[in-house]
């Protein structure tokens, strides 16, 4: 990156600030199964009340390779340091769309899925079950969704009752072949993480969320959530977001 790019970035985010000043990472945010970039909307606000460049990602979730190339892409479109960012499903995809990326600085999972390279998204589903393996449902493309009349139950029981039924009509449908593929790369192993585990989670194991943090070595916080814990506790997100901002580069 040229010194003229970082200055305009610098400009960006504080006008005013002096060459050489640190420069606050971009924070891109990869939703995941069920869900779309919009489900980041409450921490979006906050982290662009905070300065933060600010991009969610509206991934495809027609394969695990396509979606990391549509995460790339976004990494690529801002300047300076990154902070990834990574719901469920999402975990995946940042752990293999930072890899071989120096820019990408940290990354923060959220109640998400972090296999080791040459490991099946699903691997640990069976030894970790969750309810919500129950309430899949297929159509005849090979996609699945949620049964409806269970998805607030499952994902955001902590969520008023008329959201949770909007997020149950909007969900958005996954090839099933996603849960089954094989992730290549883990950036994990190489750059620091923070993982929020969701201690009312009923769509991805709690044990499971603590297993994948403890096997990166993640900096650890619980919160008391359900499945969507960004939209229930999008303040305490954030300020997870933030401390690994503050680190990036570090």
């Amino acid at each position: 990156m040229t010194l003229l790019r970082l200055l305009l970035a610098c400009l960006a985010l504080a006008p005013g600030c002096a060459a050489g000043a640190a420069i606050k990472p971009a924070i891109v945010l990869v939703h995941g199964a069920f869900a779309n970039a919009s489900g980041w909307n409450r921490v979006i606000a906050i982290l662009q009340r905070d300065g933060y460049e600010t991009v969610g990602v509206e991934q495809p979730l027609q394969s695990l390779q396509g979606d990391i190339a549509a995460t790339r892409r976004a990494v690529e479109a801002v300047a300076g340091p990154v902070v990834l960012v990574g719901h469920s499903y999402g975990g995946v995809v940042i752990s293999g769309a930072a890899a071989g990326n120096e820019r990408v600085k940290s990354l923060v999972f959220v109640a998400a899925i972090a296999p080791e390279p040459g490991e099946r998204v699903n691997a640990f589903f069976a030894q970790y079950p969750s309810e919500s393996s129950k309430a899949l449902k297929q159509d005849s493309a090979g996609f699945l969704t949620i049964d409806r009349s269970r998805f607030a139950g499952l994902f955001a029981g902590d969520l008023p009752a008329a959201e949770g039924a909007l997020l149950a009509a909007t969900q958005k449908p996954m090839r099933a072949g996603n849960f089954a593929a094989i992730l290549t790369d883990a950036a994990w192993k190489t750059i620091p993480s923070w993982y929020v585990v969701a201690k009312s989670d009923r769509a991805l194991n709690p044990d499971l969320e603590r297993f994948y943090a403890k096997r990166m070595g993640a900096r650890t916080i619980e919160i008391d959530a359900s499945h969507f814990v960004f939209l229930s506790h999008p303040g305490e997100i954030a300020r997870v977001i933030e401390e690994a901002a503050a680190r990036a580069g570090k």
